[in-house]
């Protein structure tokens, strides 16, 4: 039975009852630095003595597991970030983790070195990394070993185990798509690049090489629909242009915009194709083709995969998702196979 406390017990009173410091129950309770098991087990019987609760930690390691999984994550507001979070979340609740979200800010190797010390300090049983852009592959690369870590990234990769998007292949059906339509070449308007090239614009590249079509110079825009407007501007004044796969929804709803706002007819001069299944490209008229992606799907996979290294389980190095084209109003034929 819990010890009879008048007040909410605080730290300093595990450590007296323990018989240490207070620096050493917080080191017990984060496990930030190694503590003798005598000792360990001095504070442990203390807090569940006192019925000591700071957080979710406390709880943790009297059960004998730590029940957190942290996430790291280059943004949380995207769209595809935020669904995938949501996936992770909603199956660690389910199975009783709690979920901590650390932001990574930037890519350089002093602030990744600081997020992944940041998340550590915390008693976490996994780490779940989205790479989807560079700061998210530095931040796998960095990763201390000891750790169960997955990635969720567009594509294949090694080391830490994989759930991936498989954006190279899609995005290679939906350029194979606008070839078959007639159109001579495909555009691209890319999101920023994750290492050398992202699945995205790789699966675009290789698409219009096996069909031995031009391969037009690749237009980054970043994640800003408003770049994708202005490069839409630029792309409405020439009469090469028939058939654009942006990185992206909100991309393609900026390219759109430019392209009407230039008096210029989509599908019937130029075909847009987004990427991500975003729910106002259904909404935007005409309603945008797109590559659906599964995020959900993705997150409540990346998070079965840590559990399963968490029990000391190997899941695959990659296990891939099947997105699939969604044909609406914003991809036709190019104007001269209208007018054979």
């Amino acid at each position: 039975m819990p010890r009879f406390v008048s007040r909410t017990p605080a730290i300093t009173d595990v450590a007296k009852l323990a018989g240490v410091s207070v620096p050493t129950v917080s080191r017990v309770l984060t496990g930030s630095v190694p503590v003798s098991t005598e000792r360990r087990e001095r504070v442990l019987r203390a807090i569940q003595e006192l019925g000591y609760r700071p957080n979710g930690a406390a709880r943790a390691l009297i059960k004998g597991h730590q029940s957190v999984i942290a996430v790291l994550a280059g943004a949380t507001t995207r769209y595809g970030y935020a669904l995938t979070i949501q996936g992770i979340e909603e199956a660690a609740r389910l199975a009783g983790y709690i979920v901590m979200i650390t932001v990574i800010e930037a890519e350089d190797p002093d602030t990744v070195t600081k997020t992944i010390d940041l998340a550590l300090a915390n008693p976490v049983a996994g780490v779940i990394v989205l790479k989807f852009d560079p700061a998210g592959i530095a931040t796998v690369r960095a990763m201390p070993s000891g750790v169960p870590v997955v990635a969720v990234a567009g594509s294949r990769g090694s080391g830490v185990p994989h759930v991936v998007l498989d954006d190279t292949t899609a995005a290679m059906t939906a350029t194979d798509y606008l070839l078959q339509l007639g159109h001579r070449t495909v555009h691209h308007i890319a999101v920023p690049l994750a290492g050398r090239r992202s699945g995205r614009s790789a699966g675009w590249r290789k698409a219009l090489e096996r069909a031995g079509a031009e391969i037009p110079p690749l237009m980054e825009a970043g994640w800003d629909p408003h770049r994708a407007y202005e490069i839409g501007l630029t792309l409405a004044d020439r009469d090469d242009v028939t058939a654009v796969l942006c990185g992206n929804d909100e991309l393609a709803i900026g390219l759109l915009r430019a392209l009407h706002e230039k008096g210029r007819r989509v599908p019937d001069e130029i075909s847009v194709v987004g990427f991500d299944g975003h729910p106002l490209g259904a909404l935007w008229s005409p309603a945008l083709t797109t590559v659906q992606q599964d995020f959900v799907d993705v997150g409540r996979r990346a998070f079965r995969e840590v559990v399963a290294m968490i029990g000391n389980e190997q899941p695959p190095q990659n296990s891939s998702g099947t997105p699939h084209l969604v044909i609406r109003e914003s991809s036709g034929p190019p104007p001269e196979a209208k007018r054979r």
